[in-house]
């Protein structure tokens, strides 16, 4: 400023020129259509331009910005394994810091500590699967090297069964003890949790609220099995289930509502699939920073079926994050094999969720 703070006359001459300023500034917002400034801390130092109206301006003040954008954009090139055919990566917002994905691979044990048929999970004792578990990371740990791999115990928290029960819902909600047990053995390979749920004849908006206290737990996150979800009423098992975007988006908005109400890092959530039906609308699937969406490549079989189906079904229908299955006895019936860790890493785009049931 030329002009001293004693004088009176230049302080009005001051008083003008701000204000012609500020018009000027508001009649350039208005000719660009309506966009808001606001400026981040990315590497690249550029301002980030925000539509207006996109979000309200409350949040964007108080939503984390994520700070690693260069390694992010690095992974998901990773990741996408250089697919051309535009659908990968899938275009959404950046995740909130702390986010697993894209900068981790998880490894997760699949089943239930009731039923040894259910998976390995409760197939071994403790001491045994946790050390096969850390085995298995080590193994993909090697396999690539360019995301940290991290272990997982996934729980089948509530199970479909074949009989209505007592409330006629064809599902059976597990003891809280047995879900802290899991929490339990987890800790003592520092392995993220995930409680699964089968609903039967139940719904999400039923079956969430059940376990919203494992749910506000950072290391707690969540899976489901669209071929439980019997929305024709028939018995689990009869027929193969499906989930709607609609039970989706309300998931992962009651996980968003979870993470910002508690201050806690993004959920993973995991979603189960093997046929075309399983995940009806997927379009219409609403992705949210708070959450980050794994569409799981379900189904036992020969190697040569898995990977079409998740060619089919997985990679032609993006949503966000892709996961694949591995089943320790089924896919290796009739003199069958696992899928290896080399195929898998060479599908398109490379999952970054791997369970073994």
């Amino acid at each position: 400023m030329n002009y001293p703070v004693s004088s009176s006359a230049p302080r009005k001459s001051y008083t003008l020129y701000i204000l012609v300023s500020v018009a000027v500034v508001l009649i350039a917002v208005i000719a660009i259509g309506g966009y808001k400034l606001v400026f981040s801390t990315e590497p690249s130092g550029k301002e980030a331009v925000i539509p207006a109206g996109t979000q309200p301006e409350e949040e964007i003040k108080k939503k984390p910005i994520l700070t690693d954008i260069e390694e992010y954009n690095s992974k998901m090139a990773h990741i996408v394994n250089g697919d051309t055919t535009g659908k990968w990566p899938v275009k959404s917002d950046y995740p909130l810091p702390g986010a697993i994905f894209p900068f981790k691979r998880i490894i997760a044990y699949y089943g239930n500590l009731y039923s040894k048929q259910m998976g390995i999970l409760g197939e071994l004792p403790p001491d045994q699967m946790l050390a096969k578990l850390q085995q298995e990371v080590a193994a993909w740990q090697k396999a690539d090297t360019a995301l940290e791999v991290v272990p997982a115990l996934h729980y089948i928290a509530v199970t479909a069964q074949q009989s209505p029960g007592k409330n006629n819902m064809y599902r059976l909600r597990m003891p809280f003890h047995q879900i802290d047990s899991v929490l339990n053995m987890a800790a003592r390979i520092n392995a993220l949790v995930f409680i699964d749920i089968q609903v039967g004849h139940s719904t999400l908006q039923k079956e969430l609220p059940e376990l919203e206290k494992y749910l506000k737990m950072p290391n707690v996150h969540l899976g489901i099995d669209p071929e439980f979800s019997m929305k024709g009423g028939q018995a689990p098992g009869k027929v193969v289930g499906s989930f709607d975007a609609a039970d989706i988006n309300y998931a992962t908005e009651y996980l968003a509502k979870l993470v910002t109400e508690n201050n806690i890092t993004p959920k993973v959530f995991v979603v189960h699939r093997f046929t075309q039906n399983g995940v009806t609308n997927y379009k219409q699937i609403k992705l949210r920073p708070e959450v980050q969406i794994v569409m799981d490549m379900d189904g036992w079989g020969p190697p040569e079926l898995k990977k079409g189906t998740y060619r089919h079904f997985i990679h032609k229908e993006p949503v966000e994050y892709t996961g694949f299955k591995l089943f320790y006895k089924n896919d290796t019936k009739n003199n069958g094999r696992l899928v290896t860790l080399q195929e898998i890493m060479a599908l398109k785009p490379r999952p970054v969720y791997i369970q073994y049931q």
